[in-house]
């Protein structure tokens, strides 16, 4: 049985990007998770051991976010490699990273990238 857990719109302000000035003035950021795991033992136990911890998702999230940074790509790989390392009962996780108003040429509302990957 697949099942999935989502924790959306994890609002932090971070530091990350190629320019000096958003090591310094920072920015607004948005991630979003989504964890296929299974289900079976939780539906049983109503125990919370028995299932990925929102709490543990959100806690990496902020820890990782917190470092800067100049790519995205580089802070959403180092989310995945955690929580492959530290949350038991990942079957796949997808983290999206948002990027909001980037310092780019043009009216863009923010810029994102996805990394999916199988554990």
């Amino acid at each position: 049985m697949k099942n999935t857990i989502e924790v959306n719109g994890i609002k932090l302000y971070a530091y990350h990007g190629c320019m000096p000035e958003e090591g310094e003035i920072g920015g607004h950021y948005t991630v979003d998770v989504r964890i296929r795991t299974n289900f079976t033992d939780t539906f049983l136990s109503d125990n919370i051991n028995d299932t990925v911890n929102y709490v543990a998702i959100n806690k990496i999230v902020k820890e990782e976010m917190a470092i800067r940074s100049k790519l995205i790509e580089h802070v959403g790989n180092r989310i995945i490699k955690r929580f492959e390392k530290e949350i038991d009962g990942i079957e796949t996780a997808l983290v999206k990273v948002i990027k909001h108003c980037p310092p780019i040429e043009g009216d863009v509302e923010n810029v994102a990238i996805i990394i999916e990957d199988t554990f």
